[in-house]
């Protein structure tokens, strides 16, 4: 080889490498020298998109949404088409869309529409994600329905889980609302499905980090959570109150994550009027256990 190919094919070499270092993302980068992949994480019951006030103003939900500036956000009390309480709109579609994310709703209740050909009327609970979903399934757990006069406690649907490759690491993101009345048997109930499922899914994708987010009506010393802290790591232990919104006196929304997840800081936003509910944010790393990109 000449003197000037030799030349030309050194510069090429050095241009090539120095494109591929501009282009790689730092967290990337980390990432695949095998370091653990920043993730924030939040859950919020969004209260069918009515504040505090009793009014319902999507403009302010979403901007309250946005200042969390998480990755994933679990959602509860979610309306798509249910009625007039939310102006009939697919809440869980339109905050996705006013915050550039993706969207995946597991309705607790899907109704005939009032009006034959209109869409069917749905409440139930959802996942926000700024990453790719790669599958979804709406488990069912134990509920006792709001909707029946007579209601007894029976499987029902609305348990949210969606998978995703956060950076190459895959996660595990279920979404709960759990029973809200004082007698704990059906939230007891909850959790024991809760945990199976959860258990069973971990089998389905062995190295999965898993995380549970959610309005559990219940305070973390409450007797029917304390199985669910087997498995799970209460994120926001010691953190403020985060109900009801204007002046919380008990703390009942909760991230929780898998004991393989490292958890760096949680707060709950000051965020009096958006909802009747605060906000939880959880900064945390993954520990990054097989290769690939998303």
């Amino acid at each position: 080889m000449s003197l000037r190919a030799r030349t030309f094919t050194q510069l090429s070499l050095a241009g090539a490498l120095l494109t591929l270092a501009v282009a790689a993302p730092p967290a990337l980068a980390d990432a695949e020298r095998g370091h653990s992949v920043p993730l924030r994480v939040a859950t919020y019951n969004i209260h069918a998109g009515a504040g505090s006030d009793g009014v319902f103003d999507l403009d302010r939900q979403a901007a309250a949404l946005r200042a969390l500036d998480a990755d994933v956000i679990g959602l509860q009390e979610v309306d798509v088409h249910w009625g007039a309480r939310s102006q009939g709109l697919d809440v869980a579609g339109e905050l996705a869309r006013r915050l550039g994310m993706r969207a995946s709703f597991a309705p607790i209740y899907s109704l005939d529409p009032v009006t034959a050909g209109e869409p069917r009327r749905e409440y139930g609970v959802a996942v926000l994600s700024r990453f790719p979903v790669r599958s979804a399934t709406n488990h069912e757990i134990t509920r006792l329905s709001t909707q029946d006069e007579n209601p007894v406690p029976a499987p029902a649907p609305g348990f949210g889980e969606v998978t995703l490759k956060v950076r190459g690491v895959p996660v595990q993101v279920f979404v709960t609302h759990l029973d809200y009345r004082a007698d704990p048997a059906v939230r007891r109930a909850q959790v024991a499905d809760t945990r199976r499922i959860m258990a069973r899914e971990r089998a389905e994708l062995p190295g999965a980090h898993q995380f549970l987010l959610g309005d559990f009506n219940a305070e973390p010393s409450a007797p029917e959570l304390a199985p669910l802290w087997k498995d799970l790591r209460d994120a926001g232990a010691g953190a403020p109150g985060t109900y009801p919104a204007e002046a919380p006196v008990k703390r009942i929304d909760y991230v929780t994550v898998s004991k393989d997840v490292r958890v760096r800081d949680t707060t709950v936003p000051p965020e009096p009027t958006a909802s009747d509910h605060r906000p939880v944010v959880t900064d945390v790393t993954l520990p990054r256990r097989t290769p690939g990109r998303d």
